[in-house]
């Protein structure tokens, strides 16, 4: 918290939104899931008019047949994530697990599960299967409760069997759809940004005994993105104000993806194989992260949002938003070890990608602990 303005978790302790609540209990004070003031912050988010608003926007996966929009915050899976994110559960409303049943019932036979929608080669829709779709929806199920099922460890196998020797490493490219040919943009054969954090997001959600032994190799691929940014842009993934800005909900390559994800995978900035350079491309990250979303009182009042969240803290730019202030001070809080590399950054100097116009973090200043809370190292 010493690279922040102000401790913000007071603040999140005391604020209205429960999923806020929710997030700094369990994710900034450690606190066990099943703690009374946990268990009371999640029994408030389920009756929260904002949480059963976003329940009610979960699509018929069948009847509806949604169009396949992996870059939409109205896709299925991205809103799964965003309830997931803060504090519904497996098992608390039926209208997630009637979801989840369906799309458990559409997966292709190599084992990728299926998404409806269009393309330029494919003017009426159909059941589809890139990666950006299949990941998405193998995540939210994984996530979800469900890793054990028989339809999930195929898809987590076709996951694995998909990772390939992209010109960059070891990663997820875009692979084209079997039925139309379509595929993503950028070069054939080169990473995808989008699909290999979402693989990275999923199997760090397993034990790491199930895990593909490649996977640090592949998060370095990744973090590798940012650090030639300045020789190499993957095709529509750049790294400039609007990476470095947060836009919500999240669910896109920017900042605080690529830190939720890498941040999973500490074998990056510590222990025997870690790279010094890895380790100072995460705390350059750190550095953007604050410095472009964070305010000078530790809070985040959002700058960027999505369409149709509004009545949401997240979804407005005037004031500052809990539930982001938690989700991002999360993120940071997997990079302690980072604390003081991070500071060292000068978000001003850095190359390439405009540079930037951030706040720099503030020189080192002591953060007392507020009362009842624990101290931060």
């Amino acid at each position: 918290m010493s690279l922040l303005g102000g401790d913000p978790r007071p603040w999140l302790i005391a604020a209205e939104e429960p999923s806020a609540r929710w997030v700094a209990i369990t994710d900034l004070l450690d606190r066990p899931l099943r703690a009374p003031e946990a268990a009371a912050a999640r029994r408030a988010l389920l009756a929260d008019p904002g949480t059963q608003r976003l329940l009610a926007l979960l699509p018929d996966w069948e009847a509806d047949r949604v169009l396949s929009g992996h870059n939409s915050p109205g896709f299925a899976p991205n809103l799964l994530n965003l309830l997931a994110d803060m504090g519904v559960q497996a098992g608390d409303d039926e209208r997630v697990e009637r979801l989840l049943d369906a799309m458990s019932a559409h997966q292709f036979a190599d084992g990728k599960l299926a998404s409806y929608g269009r393309s330029r080669l494919s003017p009426k829709p159909i059941w589809t299967s890139l990666l950006c779709d299949a990941h998405a929806i193998t995540e939210v199920l994984v996530r979800f409760g469900r890793a054990e099922t028989p339809i999930v460890r195929a898809a987590l196998d076709r996951m694995t069997a998909d990772l390939a020797t992209t010109p960059q490493g070891p990663a997820w490219a875009c692979i084209p759809d079997a039925a139309t040919g379509f595929r993503g943009p950028g070069r054939k054969g080169d990473i995808c940004p989008q699909v290999t954090l979402e693989a990275l997001r999923t199997f760090a959600r397993l034990p790491e005994r199930e895990r593909p032994p490649e996977l640090l190799a592949v998060a370095r691929v990744s973090l590798q993105a940012w650090r030639v940014r300045g020789k190499e842009k993957p095709y529509m993934f750049g790294h400039g104000r609007g990476f470095k800005t947060v836009k919500w909900p999240t669910f896109w390559y920017d900042v605080h993806w690529v830190l939720d994800t890498l941040g999973r995978y500490p074998g990056l900035w510590e222990g025997p194989n870690a790279d010094p350079d890895d380790r100072r491309a995460m705390a350059e990250l750190g550095a953007c992260m604050i410095a472009y979303n964070f305010d000078p009182n530790g809070r985040v009042t959002p700058r960027s949002c999505y369409r149709g969240f509004e009545t949401f803290s997240f979804g407005q730019k005037q004031q500052p938003s809990p539930f982001a202030t938690a989700r991002l001070a999360t993120v940071l809080r997997r990079l302690d070890v980072l604390t003081e590399d991070i500071r060292a950054v000068d978000v001003l100097r850095l190359g390439s990608s405009k540079g930037g116009t951030g706040t720099p973090v503030p020189p080192r200043t002591l953060v007392e602990p507020a009362v009842g809370f624990e101290p931060t190292t």
